[in-house]
């Protein structure tokens, strides 16, 4: 099972502004439906059985950083992981990038607090989604590294990828 799913998104004219750049704001837009996406199609989880189940998640945070625009007609790729699961907290990190994925685009990490659909207040996972949540935690990503030092190692991993050392030869 794969930890860190992707899928690609043609950027639509509707979410940019008037120089073709996606508008900041539609980026959490892209990476909480590409989650959703992801949660179905990888791991065939349908949000709406946890709602209706009274299983629901408000975002108790996002932190974002936009490194190159994504442009309108563009192909991105995003890939969603999920860092870390507890009984009163889901943090995500979700990464875009240009169609080949060989440039970063923007990077956001969330925090996302369980609520009862039926009361709106704080609840707490049950016991078998957090097994679920456990065995799909991306424990090669620190989750307790703040994000300009993540980001920090993800730009020079791209660097690598483009600027291979002359003894060695770049991946397919």
């Amino acid at each position: 099972m794969t930890k860190t799913p992707s899928s690609t998104y043609i950027i639509r004219f509707n979410d940019c502004d008037l120089l073709g750049h996606l508008n900041n704001s539609r980026y959490l837009d892209y990476f909480m439906n590409a989650r959703e996406d992801h949660l179905r199609d990888f791991y065939q989880v349908d949000l709406t059985s946890y709602f209706n189940k009274g299983l629901g998640w408000v975002v108790g945070g996002h932190e974002i950083a936009y490194i190159k625009p994504a442009l309108y007609n563009e192909v991105v790729c995003i890939q969603s992981s999920l860092l870390y699961a507890d009984s009163e907290l889901l943090f995500l990190e979700t990464i875009m990038m240009n169609k080949s994925q060989s440039h970063l685009k923007a990077i956001m990490r969330t925090k996302l607090i369980p609520i009862s659909t039926q009361t709106g207040k704080k609840n707490q996972h049950t016991t078998d989604f957090l097994n679920w949540a456990k065995s799909i935690e991306n424990e090669a990503i620190n989750h307790e590294e703040n994000l300009p030092t993540r980001l920090k190692h993800l730009l020079s991993s791209f660097k690598a990828k483009l600027n291979p050392l002359p003894n060695e030869l770049p991946a397919d």
